[in-house]
This record gives structure tokens, C-alpha cells and sequence, in this order.
């Protein structure tokens, strides 16, 4: 499914995200989306362009973490050889930053480690194996 998450009047589209089955109580009052504190991980797939990959990797990281959700996971082709970055522990809305943030290679596992994705693992079988 795809849904504009909504935070502070601002929206995004995330990929891929973890949230609770219904989502109704958490429209927004516009009816534009859904509510960011609704969300348990954000997943985005890095796009090509650099636009999109700044996007991605600063605009979205910085708003996920304002909105205070509480795990983001970047899949990217295009950093290095693939990378996947886990993100979190979103830190107090003003400084739009992460905890904890766990970059691995393609091919190497890394476990969501909390809420209702935890241990869901990313590894080979979502990004294939480490290129090079």
C-alpha cells in the first residue's frame, strides 16, 4: 500500500512502511494521508538522479526523524556497492537526526530491532548479494 504520511502539514511517500492494519483513526484531518506517529519503520529504495538520492538520504532521513518514527531503512544501489543503512532512535524533533545508524553492504544482514518489524531481516533475499 501506498499512503502519504503526513507530519506538521509537510507529506511524504515512503516505499514501504510498517504500521498498524487499520489505518483509519490515523488519517490526517486534511484526508491527505496518514498520521507519521502511525508509522513503525519507513522503507525507502534510493531512486536514480541525484534530486532523488538527496531526497532520499537527507530530506527524508532528517523529516522521518522529526516526525519521530521509529525506524528508517535506506536500500541503495548507488552508495558504493549497495549499501543498506539502518536509522534509529529518531532524536528530539529539533535536531532531525538518528541515535543509532548501522550502514552494511549488500549482502551483509542487518535485523530491524524493534517494534512489531523486529527481528525482520534485510540481507541478500531483499537486496541480492554483495556486488564487486
Amino acid at each position: 500500500m501506498k499512503a502519504n504520511v503526513i507530519h506538521q502539514r509537510k507529506g511524504w511517500i515512503p516505499d514501504a512502511f510498517v504500521a498498524p492494519e487499520d489505518l483509519m483513526p490515523y488519517a490526517d484531518e486534511d484526508g491527505l494521508g496518514v498520521e507519521a506517529k502511525a508509522l513503525h519503520v519507513a522503507v525507502e529504495v534510493v531512486s536514480p538522479g541525484r534530486r532523488n538520492q538527496d531526497r532520499d538520504r537527507i530530506g527524508k532521513r532528517r523529516e522521518y526523524a522529526r516526525a519521530g518514527i521509529p525506524v528508517y531503512v535506506l536500500i541503495d544501489d548507488y552508495d558504493g556497492q549497495g549499501a543498506v543503512t539502518l536509522f534509529t532512535g529518531p532524536r528530539r524533533p529539533d535536531k532531525a537526526d538518528w541515535e543509532d545508524i548501522h550502514r552494511v553492504p549488500y549482502g551483509t544482514d542487518v535485523t530491524i530491532p524493534e517494534g512489531p518489524a523486529k527481528g525482520f531481516v534485510i540481507g541478500e533475499s531483499v537486496t541480492g548479494p554483495r556486488r564487486g
